[in-house]
């Protein structure tokens, strides 16, 4: 058998670049049903997590410290507050912030409220291992015999 015969479906295709959203046709701001996470990146092998979320006039993602993602945040419509550690940062259409990992941080939507996009560095999912896996952690840690 010849080596190009050896894979029925032939050589895997490179990944190809594609358009995965709009966020202009992304629900309009007004109404409940537009608040929360609008749109998420879902791909498969992809290295990087994104997200387009809608907070309502006055709503907030509380205040909370990413100890190891470093986070882009891009206002695509409306505006808020970045609250941190050195102070309140006013957010309008436009704004591009970075919040680097280890950062306190709060946002506060505007009276209109706010549409942003997150990406960051996508988070190793959890894997399911047999038990004896915790029992050699133990072990080479010199918490067990």
């Amino acid at each position: 058998m010849a080596a190009e015969d050896g894979d029925p479906w032939g050589p895997a295709a490179p990944p190809l670049p594609r358009v995965l959203c709009d966020t202009a046709r992304l629900p309009s701001p007004g109404g409940e049903a537009a608040a929360g996470v609008l749109w998420k990146l879902a791909e498969p092998g992809r290295q990087l997590d994104a997200n387009v979320v809608r907070l309502p006039a006055g709503g907030r993602v509380d205040t909370h410290t990413e100890p190891d993602l470093d986070v882009l945040l891009l206002v695509l419509d409306g505006t808020a507050r970045l609250d941190s550690a050195d102070g309140e940062h006013p957010l309008r259409t436009g704004a591009l912030t970075w919040l680097p990992h280890g950062s306190t941080r709060a946002v506060l939507a505007g009276p209109d409220g706010v549409t942003y996009l997150t990406v960051h560095r996508r988070r190793p999912g959890l894997r399911i291992q047999p038990p004896e896996a915790a029992d050699r952690l133990r072990r080479s840690l010199g918490e067990g015999a």
